[in-house]
């Protein structure tokens, strides 16, 4: 098997990595990219010792920290709106990317009580945001009641839970959210996208999808999700997905 067939599989989600480290599809999608570019013109260096996953990741985050480096050096600010803290890519990499805590270690170059005590840290600053107000759009009923429990949990109130395209549409007429958590096909047969592109037309919110087909929506051929939860999800998902839009969120505030 070539190196591409063995990477390929791991690119979508590699996608769905760097858009949520960057808040951003156009942003997360040029560092994939960039990381993919890199590895076609030098095959040779990519690590054959190791898992291609745990490679390709590794490559991407080596092409982050010298962006990082790269900017702080020429003493300017990162072209990101915020950089995603060390505590936040550990909940990012071990909650949403599911990384044990030693291949985390490893693609972070620290040990794995680092990874476990950064990741226990995001989890302390997620308790303490500021609470909003959450849209659910998801038509399975106990699919909606774990999300409203967790939302409820995590402090936050829930507005609405809209089953369709339309009572989605009327809910943000009614009260606006602060976060809408998405399924992308509805009761109706009407499309969750849909119903976010046409929110979106109107208010601004961080949105995260949720879908049991994440490919579908990480090709990175057209505009698609910066947040993306696979389903059937896990918790400790759900709750990094949300910390890290409301995250990005905040940081486009005006001061």
């Amino acid at each position: 098997m070539s190196l591409g067939q063995e990477l390929a599989p791991h690119v979508p989600f590699l996608r769905r990595y760097a858009r949520a480290l960057t808040g951003s599809q156009r942003q997360g999608d040029d560092f994939v990219r960039r990381t993919l570019e890199a590895i076609v013109a030098a095959p040779q260096d990519f690590p054959s010792q190791i898992d291609p996953r745990l490679g390709l990741y590794a490559a991407l985050i080596d092409h982050w920290e010298e962006e990082l480096e790269r900017d702080g050096a020429a003493g300017h600010p990162h072209h990101l709106a915020q950089i995603t803290p060390r505590s936040r890519q550990a909940l990012l990499l071990t909650a949403m990317e599911g990384f044990a805590a030693e291949d985390a270690a490893w693609l972070m170059g620290c040990e794995r009580g680092d990874v476990e005590a950064l990741a226990a840290e995001a989890v302390a600053e997620i308790e303490r945001l500021a609470c909003t107000d959450v849209l659910i759009i998801e038509d399975e009923p106990m699919i909606a009641i774990d999300l409203e429990t967790l939302v409820r949990d995590l402090g936050h109130d829930v507005t609405d839970i809209a089953v369709t395209h339309a009572e989605a549409v009327a809910s943000v007429r009614a009260r606006r959210p602060g976060l809408v958590l998405a399924d992308i096909h509805l009761a109706d047969d009407s499309c969750g996208i849909e119903a976010v592109q046409e929110i979106l037309a109107n208010v601004t919110v961080p949105v995260i999808f949720i879908t049991a087909f994440p490919e579908r929506l990480l090709t990175g051929e057209r505009p698609e999700p910066a947040f993306l939860i696979t389903k059937p999800f896990q918790r400790s998902t759900v709750k990094a997905a949300i910390a890290q839009a409301l995250f990005f969120a905040e940081a486009t505030l005006p001061a």
